[in-house]
């Protein structure tokens, strides 16, 4: 008989926890201290990353069965590479759609979060709505600024990722080990 516990199994050993913790924190400094070049190094990954989605797309379309799927996804791969060789050729143009895309989500999904929080006050909605007011603000500080906002976000919010990351880590070598 299994038992479902709500921590985590994991043989991992705590000084690797810890040492990717830092890790990650580190490079989050590095990254905060470097948030241009972290931005175009971003947008350059995103780049890469959309060619060899897109290639998988049309592969992934040959065991598609039918006509229409397999057109959908002919043209959603060929769009997917298609924009990251122009992201990845014209880092800067890419940092700045990606900008504004990223304003646009925190903008909507502030919204969204403001409007669950309200609904789900009684249950700690204040938590959502705090959530919503600070993407709402994220997004409008980020259009305002933009296009010149566009060399500091992705930088700026993939150095706090790492930084989080890390900090999680390290929380989790801390916590009790599950048995």
């Amino acid at each position: 008989m299994t038992m479902l516990s709500p921590a985590p199994t994991d043989d991992t050993p705590t000084w690797l926890r810890i040492l990717l913790g830092i890790v990650l924190i580190l490079a989050g400094l590095f990254v905060l201290g470097n948030i241009a070049v972290a931005t175009l190094a971003g947008v350059w990954i995103i780049g890469i990353a959309a060619i060899v989605g897109g290639a998988f797309e049309i592969i992934h379309a040959f065991w598609t069965k039918g006509w229409g799927g397999f057109i959908w996804q002919i043209l959603l791969g060929i769009l997917y590479v298609i924009a990251g060789i122009y992201i990845v050729t014209r880092p800067v143009q890419g940092a700045l759609a990606l900008t504004w895309v990223i304003a646009i989500v925190f903008l909507a999904l502030g919204v969204v979060r403001l409007i669950a929080g309200f609904q789900f006050w009684k249950v700690g909605g204040w938590l959502l709505v705090l959530s919503g007011i600070f993407g709402i603000v994220a997004g409008i500080i980020i259009l305002s600024g933009w296009p010149e906002s566009s060399i500091w976000v992705i930088g700026l919010l993939l150095g706090i990722d790492f930084v989080f990351a890390g900090v999680g880590w390290l929380m989790y070598a801390a916590a009790p080990r599950a048995r």
